[in-house]
């Protein structure tokens, strides 16, 4: 699944993946490379969606996993950062995230075989609300009160996404389960996102990255034993272009922070909803329920409003710094 929508209180470690500098100044470019990430990773969970009634979990989380390594290896030798994303200070830490991660992956990808994609989509908005709560326990972070407020806002637009999924007796079915499955991949994945907040302390985000996707490959590895199922030359080929997929879906994400600030490119993830619903009506024939559309836009514009005002708050500081100086000179 995408990553989550998150408005980092402290940027991207100093040359995001491989160590270069930040670039600054080309805002649209980074819009447009978040807008890539998000088709990107769209298009990965439908390839997952496409494999999910077909094979076990493990084995797509596993073929995820090893072959989303290749393109961040290569892109990591183009910029000469393969030895930096190797190297480690927290090999604990990476394997906590990693579980943590991975717990996530086969939650979403298992949601992804009982709902819509737009729906497995949508309810997996639900995750950047439980990053701000979680921040507030955990990292001890302030949060102030417009963001409690979009996060109430938001968490009912999730209990309105849920409700058709969430009926009793045999309506319900595999709705419910699918649901039930979303809802833990958006728990572990705001649990992830802290868990990553915590290693950008002390770790290159080449080697969060690269260590998630090992560990992770290793633990869809371990479900061997309880049952693969052989893939035909095609089921491979998508295999692997779910992989390749996911792999570029993240360093697009990374880059796309790395022309433009937080504030103004995170907004831009949702605009997967845009393109779950073109390739879920297009590609598997379905729509979404008019509650999942109705929820997914209150989330939405909650999270939208959450990081236009915590824009509106960094401008204002800037200003009463630059007037302080000015004072002082």
């Amino acid at each position: 699944m995408a990553a989550p929508l998150v408005v980092p209180d402290r940027p991207l470690p100093a040359g995001g993946v491989s160590g270069r500098p930040l670039a600054a100044g080309r805002p649209y470019l980074g819009i447009g490379l978040k807008v890539l990430s998000a088709l990107t990773f769209t298009l990965m969970s439908a390839g997952v969606k496409a494999l999910a009634d077909r094979f076990p979990t493990g084995e797509i989380v596993f073929f995820r996993s090893a072959f989303a390594i290749l393109p961040l290896l290569v892109w990591l030798g183009w910029q000469g950062g393969v030895a930096a994303a190797v190297r480690t200070r927290n090999l604990r830490g990476h394997m906590l995230r990693s579980i943590i991660g991975a717990c996530g992956m086969f939650a979403g990808f298992a949601g992804l075989s009982f709902l819509p994609l737009s729906d497995a989509v949508a309810i997996g908005y639900a995750s950047p609300l439980l990053v701000v709560v979680l921040a507030a326990l955990v990292l001890r972070e302030r949060v102030r009160a417009y963001r409690w407020a979009g996060v109430i806002v938001g968490f009912l637009g999730v209990l309105i996404m849920l409700a058709p999924h969430l009926e009793l007796g045999a309506s319900g079915g595999a709705g419910s389960t699918g649901a039930l499955f979303a809802c833990l991949a958006a728990v572990c994945s705001a649990a992830a996102t802290i868990q990553v907040r915590k290693l950008t302390g002390t770790e290159r985000t080449g080697a969060i990255v690269l260590y998630f996707f090992l560990f992770t490959a290793l633990l869809g590895l371990a479900t061997l034993a309880l049952g693969w199922r052989m893939p035909g030359l095609g089921e491979f080929g998508l295999f692997v272009l779910v992989g390749v997929l996911g792999g570029i879906g993240q360093i697009l994400l990374t880059e796309s922070y790395r022309y433009g600030d937080a504030s103004l490119v995170a907004p831009f993830e949702y605009t997967t909803m845009l393109w779950s619903l073109l390739i879920g009506w297009f590609v598997f024939g379905q729509l979404p329920q008019a509650s999942i559309a109705l929820g997914g836009g209150i989330v939405a514009a909650a999270g939208v409003f959450v990081v236009w005002r915590e824009r509106r708050l960094v401008v204002e500081r800037a200003r009463e710094a630059a007037a302080g100086g000015a004072r002082a000179g």
